[in-house]
């Protein structure tokens, strides 16, 4: 039989237990979990108690040699393994690992992220191929968005990166993505590049390159960008 549990019980719940709870939550939600969702659940938690409880649990998790960690990501809180752990998932996940992005899709996603919002005729611009197939991959898998449309003859879609897309790369938001060089920098440096973006370009804004990892694995971003791409 379950147990129903009222608003005013979870208000009197002693702080020992409420760690339990929310570390019990955190491991049962599929994505991150807001602290709005978390204070519906339990009133008496503050943002900041909130954030206080998960480095208490972070610190137990590290001090006890346990395998994941609990991070902050699109908004929300998620339970994430330690990358040391990445090879044993994968075999676990192996129609997973199938299922992943192909280099070609992360080239694409890379320029998106970091030039949004973007036109499909600017990334082939970028790119140098036609990309049709693969922003329909994209919009498909729910990494990135139309955002509009440009202001230029035939008004063409515009594309932008969704909440998706952190979740998928353990972002907490765009100000994580990894510091990159300007891509119009790098094309203008070289003027053969500026003729045609050829396999050179694509391999400096390919997104490992970068420290975009998968989440199949990695804990977090090697490196943090001082300025976000709005």
């Amino acid at each position: 039989m379950i147990k129903t549990v009222t608003k005013s019980a979870l208000q009197k719940m002693p702080p020992a237990f409420q760690v339990m709870v929310l570390e019990a939550l955190l491991f049962s939600s599929e994505g991150p979990l807001t602290a709005a969702k978390i204070q519906e659940i339990v009133p008496d938690l503050t943002e900041g108690k909130i954030r206080h409880l998960v480095h208490q649990l972070n610190r137990e998790y590290e001090n006890h040699g346990r395998s994941f960690r609990i991070q902050e990501v699109a908004g929300g809180y998620q339970m994430f393994t330690l990358p040391e752990f990445a090879p044993y998932i994968e075999q676990l996940f192996q129609s997973r690992q199938r299922s992943k992005l192909s280099p070609k899709a992360l080239e694409t996603l890379a320029i998106i992220a970091y030039k949004q919002p973007i036109t499909r005729q600017e990334i082939e611009d970028i790119r140098g191929v036609n990309s049709d197939g693969i922003i329909r991959t994209l919009l498909s898998r729910g990494l990135i968005t139309i955002a509009g449309r440009a202001e230029a003859p035939g008004s063409p879609f515009l594309y932008k990166t969704t909440k998706t897309f952190l979740e998928h790369f353990g972002l907490k938001s765009l100000n994580d993505l990894p510091k990159l060089k300007e891509i119009d920098e790098l094309i203008a440096a070289d003027e053969e590049k500026q003729e045609r973006f050829g396999d050179h370009l694509l391999k400096e804004i390919h997104p490992e390159v970068l420290g975009m990892k998968e989440n199949g694995g990695e804990y977090h971003n090697h490196e943090q960008e001082d300025e976000a791409s709005s």
